[in-house]
């Protein structure tokens, strides 16, 4: 079966409620092969031509026929529906791929403590049992407690193994969130929030840019990049100098730095000349 662009069924539907569309506009091979089969028509009025429909059930008969499509207006609709379901989709044309759709959106949420949140007005607790996480796909409706620091983690096992980290983050009230899978959902969660954000990732240059350019760009100064007190120790013991030195010609300005702490990290990896993998921070490792 055919596809149906939503701009050629943009152009059906005013002919189905009585308008005519200039030819101009209609240079598309399914409306040629209507044009051809003789559901629509050309009228020309001196050098004007347009395209027009003289049976309108005839039409919608011949769309549904051809494309599956048993309603145009409802289909048109579904188009231009920014939360469209895959349910809808297969109803308005007999496929729920007409558009792309993102099955899953929103990300994982993990935590030592309970934490308290509201989902879409209800309110929830966010406490995960050791070796799972909280899935929150509504992160629209998702509002934590206003007291919570919210900790974004870039890589996997240290979210895995928050519990073996508590010593870094003496905050009363931490949730933390997964940097993966990427998409711009955390940052635009992050964005309608007042809460605190910490991020924890790499120490090194990669890690850096990916703060300043996914987060702190956007946050301002409810940002900021984690870094422990003995980082200083951790790249002399545990640091790489190929981790510096294959990300040698990303290394950002420290003039342009925004943080006092990222520009000490910044002149630390220049002096050792290594970087570091948060993984390392994990105790019992």
């Amino acid at each position: 079966m055919k596809k149906l662009s939503s701009g050629v069924a943009k152009k059906l539907l005013r002919m189905i409620e009585g308008e005519s569309v200039a030819h101009s506009q209609m240079q598309h091979v399914l409306i040629e092969q209507m044009i051809a089969d003789g559901v629509l028509f050309v009228r020309s009025s001196g050098s004007r031509k347009t395209v027009y429909c003289r049976d309108t059930t005839g039409l919608q008969n011949y769309i549904n026929n051809h494309f599956g499509v048993p309603d145009i207006s409802r289909f048109v609709a579904a188009t231009v529906e920014p939360d469209l379901q895959r349910s809808t989709a297969v109803r308005v044309s007999a496929n729920s791929k007409m558009k792309r759709i993102r099955s899953f959106k929103g990300f994982l949420v993990n935590s030592w403590q309970p934490i308290a949140a509201e989902l879409n007005g209800i309110p929830i607790e966010i406490l995960p049992p050791t070796g799972t996480f909280t899935y929150i796909h509504d992160f629209e409706g998702f509002v934590p407690a206003a007291d919570v620091t919210i900790i974004g983690v870039e890589n996997g096992e240290n979210f895995r193994y928050i519990e073996r980290q508590q010593r870094l983050f003496p905050f009363a009230k931490v949730l933390f969130v997964s940097r993966y899978p990427q998409s711009g959902d955390l940052l635009k969660w992050l964005q309608q929030l007042p809460n605190r954000y910490v991020h924890f990732g790499d120490f090194d240059f990669a890690g850096i840019n990916i703060y300043l350019h996914e987060f702190k760009n956007h946050l301002g100064t409810r940002a900021e990049f984690f870094v422990p007190d003995n980082i200083a120790e951790l790249l002399r013991t545990y640091g790489s100098r190929e981790l510096y030195q294959r990300q040698l010609n990303t290394a950002p300005q420290r003039e342009l730095l925004p943080e006092p702490a990222l520009k000490i990290l910044l002149d630390l990896l220049c002096t050792e000349k290594k970087g570091l993998e948060q993984e390392v921070l994990i105790e019992g490792q």
